[in-house]
């Protein structure tokens, strides 16, 4: 289905503008028949669905991306079992939101001064899990549900970013192996559902990771078989042969909830408010492994099902997300707020290109041509600056990140003997930020699950402290000519505390990169 293409262009006042005094009414199903004709919306009557998915993490992504394509889906079939019962694991603020209007929201998709706009209605019920009555497990344990998803970033999987398996010293898994029927983790309450099916002797829901994971659905499928085993072996055993969980790759960039949001939204909805919308790209991609049972036909809504999803996750890891990491470090450094205003710089987009071409490119399973067209179309999608992609977001728990991002192709690179300027400016970056998240005017906040341990870490001398953070090998694991890389870290840290990040960046720019910017 084919969202319409709103032209009409608004300055920042004609977006933000209200009339003093006048009532405005509220998104809700009774509202449908209201809104402008440019706007689409739910070609099923939302009330009529059953809820045949489950999703944890009820965050912005999941309604632009999953929520989106299941309602697109549902468009073009007319099978009203694909509802979505959307799962809050901490704050209730969207669930709050979502319940004051039928548990509608807009997607709103900009890109060169258009928006897509759309009202979406997939979503049938909104939970906040620590004060669900219910209870998680029991609604996972539900014979209607069949498929559970989740998007609840890496740290919610409880797993070394180096051996992908449970870290089982977690304080959020060592309460749910404690008090199982009440969990707080994502894996704690995927194993009490999955206990509860096993002892109904039901079928399971498919088990989908969203998440930017290498191998997600692998590496979930294990701590979740990891956990049951503290708890009961014969749980893990049923687990392992009963439960699909498929791998999947997801892209499309969302842009955090801001103040503006419901003005802009009100503003397309003809004066009609809406307390949760979503801001997004157009470009959207959703690629799962092929698996057994009953699902939506999401292919309708821009998924694809495919056997192996190895080479699309690890583009996407690669070229993406760890290309993000590099201008979110070296741009949040340099003073840049934000992932368009880095790609501004032509210095930094500059390097971007040369990073994704020349290191993180060839260590991928793309043609010359498929990675050029690649990098073409994501130097475009960071320059949008409707998608205001803020440093700190990017940039938060670079620990979990670095390795399946950064440190993979990087040891890859190493091996056969290609050179690796952007990935060792990039680590050296991130290092920078234990000391320039704290410093006055400074455009990022330092968020890290290691945090703790590594800010000791940091050193007056360069070298000495590139050589502490790379004998993490929580972190980057065993690198190959380490005293070498250790060497290129410190060098990079000592030339950004002496130069500066643009003198830092055109110093490992190749003659060819030097005035581009993509």
């Amino acid at each position: 289905m084919r969202v319409p293409l709103i032209t009409a262009k608004k300055t920042r006042t004609e977006l933000t503008s209200r009339i003093p005094g006048k009532v405005v009414p509220r998104l809700s199903t009774d509202m449908l028949t209201r809104l402008p004709v440019s706007v689409a919306r739910p070609g099923f009557a939302p009330r009529s669905l059953t809820a045949g998915i489950l999703h944890l993490g009820c965050g912005s992504f999941h309604r632009a991306h999953q929520a989106l394509a299941t309602q697109h889906a549902m468009n073009e079939t007319g099978d009203p079992r694909w509802g979505i019962t959307a799962v809050a694991i901490n704050r209730p603020t969207v669930v709050d939101a979502l319940r004051a209007q039928d548990h509608l929201y807009t997607t709103l998709l900009h890109e060169d001064g258009a928006a897509r706009v759309e009202v979406v209605g997939s979503i049938t019920e909104a939970v906040h899990a620590p004060t669900d009555l219910i209870g998680v497990p029991q609604r996972i344990a539900d014979p209607r549900v069949k498929i559970v998803t989740l998007t609840v970033t890496a740290s919610g999987y409880c797993v070394s970013p180096v051996t992908g398996r449970l870290e089982v010293d977690c304080p959020g898994v060592r309460h749910d192996v404690r008090f199982p029927t009440r969990p707080i983790t994502p894996i704690g309450m995927l194993a009490q559902g999955l206990e509860l099916v096993r002892r109904r002797g039901s079928t399971p829901p498919v088990i989908i990771s969203c998440d930017n994971l290498c191998a997600n659905g692998s590496t979930l499928r294990r701590a979740v078989i990891d956990f049951a085993l503290l708890r009961d072996d014969h749980l893990a055993e049923w687990i392992a042969r009963h439960v699909q969980f498929p791998n999947s790759v997801v892209d499309r960039i969302v842009q955090p909830t801001a103040p503006t949001d419901a003005a802009v939204a009100r503003n397309w909805l003809g004066g009609i408010e809406d307390l949760a919308p979503v801001s997004a790209e157009p470009f959207m991609t959703w690629t799962i492994e092929d698996f057994d049972g009953e699902r939506p036909q999401w292919e309708l809504g821009g998924a694809q099902f495919v056997a192996n999803v190895k080479d699309y996750e690890l583009a996407k890891l690669r070229l993406l997300n760890g290309t993000h990491m590099l201008l979110a470090y070296l741009g949040g450094v340099a003073g840049h707020r934000t992932i368009a205003e880095a790609t501004a710089d032509p210095a930094l987009a500059a390097l971007a290109r040369q990073f994704m071409l020349d290191e993180q490119g060839p260590t991928l399973a793309l043609s010359t041509a498929e990675l050029r067209r690649t990098v073409d179309d994501l130097m475009r999608r960071f320059r949008n600056p409707a998608i205001a992609q803020d440093m700190t977001r990017i940039g938060r728990n670079g620990s979990d990140k670095m390795m399946p991002r950064v440190v993979d192709a990087l040891r890859d690179n190493i091996a056969a003997g290609r050179p690796t300027p952007g990935a060792t400016l990039l680590i050296a970056a991130w290092i920078r930020w234990f000391t320039a998240s704290h410093a006055p005017g400074a455009v990022m906040e330092l968020i890290d699950p290691r945090e703790d341990s590594l800010a000791v870490l940091v050193d007056a001398d360069p070298h000495r402290c590139a050589q502490a953070f790379l004998q993490r090998t929580d972190i980057f694991g065993t690198l190959p000519e380490l005293e070498n890389v250790q060497r290129q870290v410190g060098d990079a840290l000592a030339e950004m505390t002496r130069d500066g990040v643009a003198a830092a960046v055109r110093r490992r720019l190749a003659p060819q990169s030097e005035g581009s910017n993509g």
